[in-house]
């Protein structure tokens, strides 16, 4: 039995091959799979983490208001229980809470969502509250009518 060494090896002149080198390079297509799979992820998720307190909005025929920042945000649910973010906070409380974490002072818009079935007086009595407290730029939220 016969071996002929090398001889599958070597290219028409009768030089040798060099054996094919590893890339060194990185695949980042699947990187840029997985970045575009988490955009969208977050894109839809972002919408849903704004306000955590659930409540029905009046529906009106408004136009959309646009910020970059985070709005401070006082939500009044149906049952009449006030929160300052995602924190319950009492009415009495409201003022002094603001003027800890209001950023720009007095000049900061704060939003308030009342819930479509919560009294009318209770609303207004949050929103006598900030005004007292001397909070000038206060809006309500609504729902867009469809």
């Amino acid at each position: 039995m016969a071996v002929a060494l090398g001889t599958g090896s070597k290219d028409s002149n009768g030089r040798r091959r060099r054996r094919a080198q590893p890339m060194h390079e990185i695949n980042v297509t699947p990187m840029v799979d997985v970045m575009l799979v988490l955009l969208i992820v977050f894109m839809v998720a972002a919408p849903l983490l704004t306000v955590g307190v659930p409540v029905d909005l009046p529906k009106t025929k408004a136009q959309a208001m646009s910020g970059d920042t985070e709005p401070l945000t006082i939500t009044i649910q149906q049952d009449g229980t006030v929160f300052l973010q995602e924190t319950v906070i009492d009415v009495e409380e409201l003022a002094p809470k603001l003027e800890a974490i209001a950023e720009n002072g007095y000049d900061q818009r704060i939003y308030v969502r009342g819930d479509e079935a919560v009294d009318y007086g209770r609303v207004m009595k949050v929103m006598g509250r900030l005004n007292r407290a001397g909070y000038r730029r206060v809006a309500l939220i609504t729902d867009p009518d469809q």
